[in-house]
């Protein structure tokens, strides 16, 4: 079994999605079908039709979570140091611009690029993986080759 590689917090958001899905979202699903049933022939019923359909996106994605959270390695990123790996906190700059960015290196379930959580499987997170501070890295996006120096890495 592939193990997924996530932060406490990636683990602790996942997990929470998959509480309210299980004790909010799912008993108000079953409420809506139960109601919608009442109101007589469910072929022409669109508000049925409806919950069900919303019934089967919530069924999937517990199936999903809990999958996703049966195979968590939780990674602590304050335990380790030295050269980039899965948890740094990386500040960068872009050799061609001077703009300055900063990313956190994390599992694939809980990136999000605008809010600085860089995928581990992004070009640009493997580009990064091993190096140290004031390392440049090249990294081929789709708009091109882009260079960056490392300007610091911490693991909070």
């Amino acid at each position: 079994m592939e193990k997924i590689p996530m932060t406490r917090r990636g683990y602790d958001a996942l997990d929470a999605e998959l509480k309210q899905l299980k004790t909010v979202d799912r008993p108000a699903i079953i409420r809506d079908i139960a109601e919608a049933r009442e109101h007589g022939d469910l072929s022409e019923n669109a508000e049925y039709h409806a919950a069900r359909e919303k019934q089967g996106f919530i069924e999937g994605r517990v199936k999903e979570l809990e999958g996703v959270l049966s195979k968590a390695d939780i990674i602590d990123p304050t335990r380790l140091g030295g050269s980039i790996k899965f948890g740094a906190t990386v500040a960068l700059a872009d050799d061609d611009t001077g703009e300055q960015k900063t990313y956190q290196i994390v599992g694939e379930t809980e990136a999000d690029i605008e809010n600085g959580l860089l995928n581990i499987r992004s070009p640009l997170a493997r580009a990064l993986i091993g190096k140290d501070e004031g390392d440049s890295v090249e990294v081929k996006t789709p708009g091109g080759t882009r260079s960056y120096e490392i300007l610091s890495i911490r693991y909070v």
